[in-house]
């Protein structure tokens, strides 16, 4: 099992990334995913959004309106669309594969031990 993030950059405030999430060894339409983010010198693990085998979607309220995920079963992609980048966004983002989570199940899916595979995480860094 692979999960594989990219797209992650420098970036200057105020710009747009879209992530890529490449799996590999299951199939990404029997697992929920989602997207988290570590920010430098923090332990915490920020969750950001969440899409469900039916193609169901959450974001956490603090990225809903800036940040989408979306999913493409056929490609074995989870992509996440970042706008209005600030210095704040700055983090490793990685994703996440879960077998038997669903979206209404909100303190779960937020988890990120809820979940079965995680991948590596891609760089994202904010800065004039």
């Amino acid at each position: 099992v692979q999960l594989v993030e990219s797209g992650g950059e420098l970036v200057q405030p105020g710009g747009s990334l879209r992530l890529s999430c490449v799996v590999s060894g299951f199939t990404l339409g029997d697992y929920a995913m989602g997207w988290f983010r570590q920010a430098p010198g923090k332990e915490r693990e920020e969750f950001l959004c969440f899409t469900g085998r039916d193609g169901s979607t959450y974001c956490a309220d603090a990225v809903k309106g800036r940040f989408t995920i979306s999913r493409d079963n056929v490609k074995n992609t989870v992509y996440l669309q970042i706008n209005g980048l600030s210095p704040d966004d700055t983090a490793v983002y990685y994703c996440a594969a879960g077998s038997r989570l669903r979206v209404a199940w909100k303190v779960a899916i937020m988890t990120p031990r809820s979940y079965d595979y995680r991948g590596q995480g891609t760089k994202v860094t904010v800065s004039s």
